[in-house]
């Protein structure tokens, strides 16, 4: 496995990102745990004996992402971790396609927020494949979660159709020559980022030999059943179908990608029941971009009203 590392100079400036760079070694092939390792970047922000508040990123997004909502989330009492998943932000980027799966995703994470850090207490955060990465972890080892709150993800198994939106993102995501990466954060997010934004959104990928995890993660979706995820999202679903701890889904209302997506949060997972769902209006798909400050306190008034 080959692998590349965006320089800490790229970093240097970043708009509204004053935080400090936390890394970690995990097996590069979980399957061959004596071999390679990368190394995981992630933030790590408040008081370290608070219980952590764990906040999960998608595609093509890093931890930067958060940087409008972990300050007051902190300010409410709270850790918080925000990781940047392999061939992300400050993590290591394997630069071959091949080099990513699905499961490689989780295990990779699962050696941070487990093995690492081993986290506990925790109230998840995930949006797009922070949702996909992250729920998997939570079926893994539902115990040390006390709650979760989603928004704009899923945690797809093949069953039924995807929505035209993602089906044409996969389709561009694989055949355009250029893959701008923070000008889809930015077509994807309801409000206009500035040029400083978007620089900060690409600074993570120098060239695209390192945007070989950005570009495949569209089609590790499961899309079918034939998907070599959709058996371990099925078996995922059979936990989160025993979940009684508190779920509060907060879409937004102006994402195509994941329009309805809450319905099966809602409906299946026992601790969703009678919870204070929200709709996040005027967010588009990244709606840490467009409502950072009243998702935090989503977070925040959930935490508090579930203690």
């Amino acid at each position: 496995m080959d692998v590349v590392r965006t320089p800490d100079e790229n970093f240097a400036g970043l708009p509204d990102y004053p935080f400090e760079p936390n890394y970690c070694e995990v097996p590069a092939e979980p399957e061959l745990p004596d071999g390679k390792n990368l190394r995981v970047h992630y933030l790590d922000e408040g008081p370290a004996d608070a219980a952590p508040v764990l906040l999960m990123h998608g595609e093509p997004s890093w931890s930067y992402l958060y940087r409008h909502m972990i300050p007051p989330i902190v300010a409410a009492g709270h850790r918080v971790i925000a990781p940047d998943l392999v061939g992300f932000g400050r993590s290591d980027k394997p630069t071959e396609m091949a080099d990513y799966s699905y499961a490689r995703h989780v295990a990779w994470m699962s050696s941070l927020v487990f093995d690492h850090l081993d986290l506990r207490d925790i109230t998840f955060f995930g949006q797009d494949w922070g949702g996909l990465v992250g729920l998997r972890l939570v079926a893994a080892q539902p115990d040390r979660y006390a709650r979760l709150v989603v928004a704009n993800t899923g945690l797809p198994t093949g069953h039924g159709k995807m929505s035209e939106a993602f089906m044409a993102w996969q389709k561009f995501s694989q055949e355009t020559d250029n893959f701008p990466v923070g000008g889809i954060i930015n077509g994807g997010s309801a409000t206009d980022l500035s040029p400083e934004v978007i620089a900060a959104y690409d600074a993570p990928f120098p060239d695209d030999s390192f945007k070989a995890g950005a570009r495949i993660f569209p089609t590790l979706v499961p899309t079918s059943l034939d998907d070599p995820a959709s058996a371990d999202n099925i078996a995922a679903w059979e936990v989160l179908e025993r979940f009684e701890r508190p779920v509060l889904t907060a879409f937004s209302d102006q994402d195509a990608i994941t329009k309805g997506g809450f319905a099966p949060f809602q409906e299946k997972i026992p601790g969703a029941k009678g919870q204070p769902h929200t709709t996040t209006e005027g967010g588009g798909h990244f709606l840490q971009e467009d409502r950072g400050p009243q998702l935090a306190k989503t977070i925040n008034d959930f935490i508090a009203s579930t203690t």
